[in-house]
């Protein structure tokens, strides 16, 4: 079996699922809010994993989440505590079983920093949502607190179901 298949079928077993790295541009509202939930709701199920996010640009390397993001997802029940943002590296494809993509801009640019070998692991997040039909989570950054709401509502139904492959 070639190292493509087996990391395919690693991937397709998620009880080998370890870490997984959640992406969006800049890391400041998306994936925050993605590992925000996603971590809290692993917590409540009794799931330990290694989580994380990162941007696939820099330009907001080491900022807190966007106060925005905090506000809706404090709301909520989540915690930001200790999430500032940093910029995807080559690292991260060996780091990570599971990189979820939060549109496929981003799809498009991790593609293009991940090895050949590890491309398999780029998905986008919302292929887990089970309430759903969008296929990618809107950037909310230029937009209100309303924004901010649907993409708390996309990411929570993302980890629902990811949640429910993993258990």
């Amino acid at each position: 079996m070639s190292n493509t298949w087996k990391l395919v079928a690693k991937l397709m077993n998620y009880k080998e699922v370890n870490s997984i790295l959640f992406v969006c541009m800049g890391n400041i509202c998306r994936s925050p809010s993605a590992e925000a939930v996603f971590r809290h709701k692993m917590n409540e199920k009794g799931i330990v994993l290694e989580v994380d996010s990162a941007g696939t640009t820099g330009s907001h390397a080491r900022e807190k989440p966007d106060h925005r993001a905090q506000k809706v997802g404090v709301e909520r029940g989540y915690s930001f505590d200790k999430i500032k943002a940093r910029k995807v590296t080559v690292d991260d494809f060996s780091k990570f079983d599971m990189v979820l993509a939060m549109d496929e801009n981003n799809v498009k640019e991790l593609k293009k920093v991940a090895p050949d070998h590890q491309q398999e692991k780029i998905q986008l997040f919302l292929e887990y949502a089970e309430n759903f039909e969008e296929v990618e989570v809107p950037d909310p950054y230029y937009g209100g607190a309303r924004g901010f709401k649907f993409v708390l509502d996309l990411v929570e139904d993302a980890s629902d179901g990811l949640l429910k492959r993993l258990a």
